[in-house]
């Protein structure tokens, strides 16, 4: 993928995505979306990152194409659905590997099941969406002798749905990493199992309800985001120069900090400081502790 090939580039040059911004006169924020795969550079652009890199521009998107003429897995079944107002959405799946929830620019909700295993995906699954006055009802099932155990190992779910069209959304399951990018919603809210989770791009409030011990990397976030645990603990990675302040909740609950791989002091904004520009993250629950590491540029490799 371009997202990749750009990015192992960048390391081999040695060159940090500041530096990389810089010389091609572009935001970090930029090179942060087209190393994610949220974002993809124009032509212009295209033309500057082969020329840094000194290679051609073909070789840069030659990777790219290879994969889309190969497919990124062997089996998948897609299944759409048009609206055209805001919606609530309620997301249910019993069992997955990887759950991808993703905004974009049109006007179909899409549900994509992908796996490199499950030859019999069409039958063994369905996707029902249901639609009832203001909310979207999807719920991805399985039949046979399909068993959640195998669905972890072997399923991958992506979602999209309208940017435009987005109210709050609520997602429940069992699924080992939780995807959530370019998001604009009032509030987002997961409850199930899971032990990673990427947030990028996303504007609103999002909720994770999960007592397993979790690795979260917050790569892009304007707004809030609550951890709510029982007896459990989690990392969660954020960019350096994001401004956050922190509060924990609940019953025996503790907040720790780390910076350049050691312990740090406490390095959120203080109350007195808060604006409403200041990000918020909560801790609650009983008896969870929270790691919360500052690096320059926060990864999250599947």
């Amino acid at each position: 993928m371009f997202s990749t090939k750009l990015k192992d580039l960048r390391r081999q040059a040695k060159m940090s995505q500041e530096k990389m911004a810089e010389k091609l006169r572009v935001s970090r924020q930029a090179v942060t979306k087209w190393e994610t795969g949220a974002g993809v550079p124009d032509i212009e652009n295209v033309k500057a990152i082969a020329s840094l890199f000194d290679i051609s521009i073909d070789e840069l998107l030659e990777s790219e194409e290879r994969s889309r003429q190969k497919g990124d897995y062997l089996y998948d079944s897609t299944t759409e659905y048009d609206i055209d107002c805001g919606k609530n959405y309620d997301i249910t799946f019993s069992g997955a590997k990887k759950v991808s929830l993703c905004g974009y620019k049109g006007e179909k909700i899409r549900v994509r099941l992908a796996s490199d295993q499950i030859e019999e995906i069409q039958s063994v699954f369905k996707v029902r969406i249901d639609d009832v006055r203001k909310k979207i009802d999807i719920d991805v099932r399985r039949f046979g002798n399909m068993t959640e155990s195998r669905a972890k190992k072997e399923l991958d779910v992506f979602i999209w749905i309208p940017q435009q069209y987005t109210g709050e959304a609520e997602i429940s399951g069992n699924t080992s990493v939780l995807e959530l990018t370019r998001m604009e919603a009032k509030n987002i809210e997961f409850s199930g199992k899971t032990e990673r989770v990427l947030v990028h791009d996303v504007t609103g409030h999002v909720e994770i309800n999960s007592n397993e011990d979790m690795n979260i990397v917050c790569a892009g976030l304007c707004g809030r985001l609550d951890i709510n645990q029982l007896s459990s603990t989690s990392r969660l990675t954020v960019p350096e120069n994001m401004e956050f302040f922190a509060v924990k909740k609940g019953i025996g609950n503790h907040i720790y900090y780390e910076k350049e791989g050691g312990t740090a002091e406490d390095f959120s904004v203080k109350e007195e400081e808060i604006d409403d520009s200041t990000n918020m993250i909560e801790l609650n629950g009983m008896k969870s502790e929270l790691i919360i590491e500052a690096v320059p540029e926060p990864e999250f490799e599947v």
